[in-house]
């Protein structure tokens, strides 16, 4: 069993409150992408060992890079189960982000091994499920498990950014990882869309349909 350390965030007993309602395996679900201009959407469902909690863990948004890489490590090292999941920008485009962003987190849960018998959601929308799921509004800053998988999913889509840099050089996808900055936008202007834009979320200019 992994040593448990103090909490940097006074998160709430989310999971200990499901496993006092007789669930076993209560799992944390979070996503990463909704908002950029490019690239798939990520998912991550994390169970937590009972009582544990990531020395340093906090909602990915308010960790610094190298912070979230090293929990990144440590979460996979040291989870009961974890599994992330995305839903491509050709499922982006044809069923809207709010629903590939569900079905991200849908493959998610249905991925880890041993399964969960409970999920919490961070926001106010639900994927199908087959278990019982509750919905957490800021949950990524209320629940460890939650958080967890915030960090997972945010460094894995950013990694996938940086190699898309790479493969779709001039956009400058590892320094914004396709969120709207000014210099995003310049790049869009002078190349045009990539393979990887979400024609939906562009200006109608720029290869957009708005």
């Amino acid at each position: 069993m992994p040593k448990i350390t103090p909490r940097a965030v006074a998160f709430e007993p989310c999971e200990a409150a499901l496993c006092a309602r007789g669930f076993l395996l209560p799992c944390g679900v979070d996503e990463a992408g909704r908002g950029p201009l490019a690239g798939d959407v990520y998912a991550a469902a994390v169970i937590l060992p009972p009582g544990w909690v990531p020395e340093g863990l906090n909602d990915s948004k308010k960790l610094s890079p190298a912070r979230r890489a090293a929990l990144f490590d440590v979460i996979r090292s040291q989870a009961v189960a974890f599994c992330i999941a995305l839903a491509t920008v050709e499922e982006i485009e044809q069923i809207n982000i709010l629903q590939a962003a569900l079905l991200a987190m849908r493959r998610a849960v249905e991925g880890l091994a041993p399964a969960a018998d409970a999920a919490l959601i961070d926001g106010n929308q639900r994927p199908q499920l087959a278990i019982p799921c509750q919905t957490l509004v800021k949950g990524d800053a209320r629940c460890a498990s939650i958080a967890a998988a915030s960090v997972l999913a945010k460094v894995a889509r950013d990694r996938a950014m940086v190699a898309l840099d790479a493969q779709y050089p001039g956009y400058g996808f590892a320094r914004h990882k396709g969120y709207g900055t000014a210099a995003h936008y310049e790049a869009l202007a002078r190349l045009g869309a990539s393979p990887v834009h979400r024609p939906s979320f562009l200006p109608k200019k720029e290869g957009g349909i708005r």
